[in-house]
């Protein structure tokens, strides 16, 4: 299994924000996952959705939608990790 971090991003309270990455492989399985970097403890800090684009026959995009649950700005990780 190979794992990582894609991108950093930031967040203001309460906003919405759509990235993307392309060009992966389209025959690997990847599972996207984001790690709050900022310290709040208590409730959940972020959630996030995956859609997937076929960009053509053997790459695709990911695109990721993260929500900030908080009421203060948060940062975070946007990590993958390939299963196979």
């Amino acid at each position: 299994m190979r794992v990582g971090k894609q991108f950093d991003g930031t967040l203001g309270p309460g906003q919405t924000r759509r990235w993307f990455t392309f060009n992966w492989p389209q025959q690997w399985h990847v599972v996207w996952y984001v790690m709050p970097t900022t310290r709040r403890p208590g409730a959940p800090e972020v959630q996030w959705d995956v859609a997937v684009e076929r960009a053509s026959a053997d790459r695709v995009t990911y695109w990721i939608t993260v929500k900030n649950l908080t009421g203060a700005s948060v940062n975070f990780e946007g990590r993958y990790a390939v299963l196979s």
